[in-house]
């Protein structure tokens, strides 16, 4: 037997069909958007005399009931999901990581079950309903814990990443445990390896790969539910612009035409949604050897 861990698959890849090149656009339109276009389009709050003026040049997507920059507002929004799905992955994935990887080298054991039951008290409420529940109680003001102040914009990343842990963790532990069986762990146990280094110097760079797929899966996830509570008034509050809220926001003005103010903002989170997931389902393709997405 060998004590040497197998190198973890690249998940290096060249976009082949239209599929993936079309997610790869909407996830690059996405973060440029969300990391350029606010130093572009300037103020999102600023008023201006031009109410609820259709899309033009000198406002490519209109103007709110304000004035207001619907483009700059959008850049914000964009923004501010880009940052809270990305903060919210990475808190679920620092929590879920360590208690994958524990549960699935001691599969079938008593530490394994426990942290497993755990995980399922979590995911007993889907992440959607566990957020507006928690939000529907603590309301959408800024909360106060001694010295800590606890802002609207934290309380939506600490949920979703919370929802997120047993999601990683199940991934984590699924991985772990097709490392374990094989020859080389066996052959590090033998020679007296310490179990901290087999489990975060060997299983955890071979389950990393598959944890980078869910990560994109995942931000497809909070991008949604960021919005989705933004758009129900239980996310981000206003001034402080939101795909969700914008979208809400200009849904009643539709039938009077003004289309522009809803559709156009969640275009922009359509695109991130669909952008992050097919990017994803072609990293999955990758790990699998599957066509679309290979190696170099």
């Amino acid at each position: 037997m060998s004590a040497v861990a197998p190198a973890p698959r690249p998940l290096r890849f060249r976009p082949r069909d239209g599929l993936t090149w079309f997610g790869l656009g909407c996830a690059g339109l996405f973060c440029l958007l969300a990391l350029l276009g606010p130093l572009i389009t300037g103020d999102p709050n600023a008023t201006g005399p031009d109410m609820l003026a259709a899309p033009s040049l000198a406002h490519p997507f209109g103007t709110d009931q304000l004035g207001r920059d619907l483009l700059a507002r959008t850049a914000a929004g964009t923004q501010v999901s880009l940052m809270v799905s990305l903060a919210a992955v990475t808190l679920g994935l620092l929590f879920a990581l360590p208690l994958g990887i524990v549960a699935g080298y001691h599969g079938g054991r008593l530490l394994d079950d426990l942290i497993m039951r755990v995980l399922e008290i979590i995911q007993a409420l889907p992440m959607f309903v566990l957020a507006m529940f928690v939000i529907g109680l603590s309301g959408t003001a800024t909360a106060h814990l001694g010295p800590i102040t606890i802002t609207m914009t934290t309380k939506v990343v600490l949920l979703l990443g919370v929802a997120f842990v047993p999601y990683f963790a199940r991934v984590a532990r699924a991985a772990t445990l097709a490392e374990t069986g094989q020859d080389y762990v066996s052959a590090l146990r033998v020679v007296g390896v310490p179990r901290v280094r087999i489990l975060f110097g060997e299983l955890l760079p071979n389950v990393a790969p598959a944890m980078v797929v869910q990560a994109f899966l995942a931000m497809a996830l909070a991008i949604f539910a960021e919005g989705g509570l933004g758009f129900l008034g239980l996310g981000i509050q206003l001034p402080q612009a939101t795909l969700g809220n914008l979208t809400g926001g200009g849904t009643g003005y539709l039938p009077a035409g003004i289309w522009w103010y809803s559709v156009l903002p969640g275009a922009i989170m359509l695109a991130g949604i669909l952008g992050f997931n097919l990017l994803g389902d072609a990293l999955s393709d990758s790990l699998s050897g599957r066509s679309t997405l290979k190696e170099m």
